[in-house]
């Protein structure tokens, strides 16, 4: 029609015109439309997740159940965002005559395609920090690996370095992750004793009776300055966790100082001290399988939430593409 001077319609271009056959104000006004309509549904869907998680073990929703329902939300909401763009991209794109029709079902395929990847660039751009949170939890769980599991330890260090200060640098050694082992460790036990038998008066002199015996407490007396021993077992107990056993040198050494507090014998307190010391390990085990299980969980978390929104992209993807198609015919009636 142009070479005879003819020009075409508003909204219609010729195929031998030579002008491009992508609509790009189509295209971007399906974008916003998606972008708009994603951002809502996220916003709504935030919303509805919040209001249903509770503090309180007996309430709110289970973490399954939250998870499957934002499987389940970002999957419509790519439908709907999605489509809605799609069909925007398709209904408002130029009319092409002279055109197969094979290739008007691909470039309004096309549309609805470039609408989408437009929408999500948007999306993506207004919501970075969600996005990088995401992504970013996957990477940070193998250097939380670490961290998490060394964490009791390192407590237990910088609680060392404040024992190691005693007295003179103002520290107090009753505060630290190790505390109780070393309270346990010289600890004493009371002793009682029992009154002798007296004569309950007015008793026959032959058949005397023992009053009712009241039991007193006789702490055995601490040897030399509590701080500094407690700052030095714990010295010993962590340096017998780095290096995973208690050297018998240093369990006899503990033991002979559990010995001058306690009173106890020195093979009772050396029993002590390498219970005790089972007992530590033990808690930093413990300690350590938790932080790995937490780390493990979040990575795990991370990388199911990456893969679903890789399959809710891809989901969004073909409906707009399909749904750019079906406005494209709307657009040829």
């Amino acid at each position: 029609m142009a070479q005879y001077g003819v020009q075409p319609p508003i909204g219609v271009i010729d195929e031998s015109s030579g002008l491009s056959g992508v609509s790009w104000g189509a295209i971007f006004a399906g974008a916003a439309g998606a972008a708009a309509l994603s951002l809502v549904l996220l916003l709504l869907g935030t919303g509805l997740g919040m209001s249903s998680i509770s503090p309180w073990s007996s309430q709110g929703a289970s973490a399954a159940t939250l998870g499957m329902a934002t499987i389940v939300w970002l999957a419509f909401t790519q439908i709907a965002a999605s489509g809605m763009g799609g069909y925007l991209a398709g209904r408002l794109r130029t009319k092409w005559t002279g055109v197969h029709t094979d290739e008007v079902y691909f470039r309004d395929t096309a549309h609805g395609f470039l609408a989408w990847a437009v929408a999500t660039l948007l999306t993506a751009s207004l919501l970075a920090s969600v996005v990088g949170s995401i992504v970013g939890a996957g990477t940070q769980a193998g250097a939380t690996v670490l961290g998490g599991a060394a964490s009791t330890a390192a407590s237990a260090t910088a609680a060392s370095a404040s024992n190691a200060a005693g007295p003179q640098g103002g520290s107090d050694a009753s505060t630290g992750p190790m505390s109780y082992f070393v309270d346990s460790l010289f600890r004493r036990e009371p002793v009682a004793s029992t009154p002798a038998a007296t004569a309950t008066p007015g008793a026959p002199s032959g058949d005397a009776t023992t009053a009712p015996a009241t039991p007193t407490v006789t702490p055995m007396p601490a040897s030399g300055n509590p701080m500094a021993t407690d700052a030095e077992a714990t010295r010993i107990f962590l340096n017998g966790i780095r290096n995973g056993a208690l050297p018998p040198e240093d369990a006899r050494y503990v033991g002979q100082l559990v010995a001058q507090r306690t009173g106890l014998s020195q093979q009772d307190a050396q029993k002590r001290v390498n219970d005790t010391f089972a007992k530590t390990q033990a808690a930093l085990k413990d300690a350590q399988a938790k932080a790995k299980e937490a780390v493990d969980t979040a990575r795990k978390a991370s990388a199911y939430a990456s893969l679903w929104l890789v399959v809710s992209l891809l989901i969004g993807a073909f409906v707009a593409s399909f749904a750019a198609t079906w406005g494209g015919r709307r657009r040829d009636l």
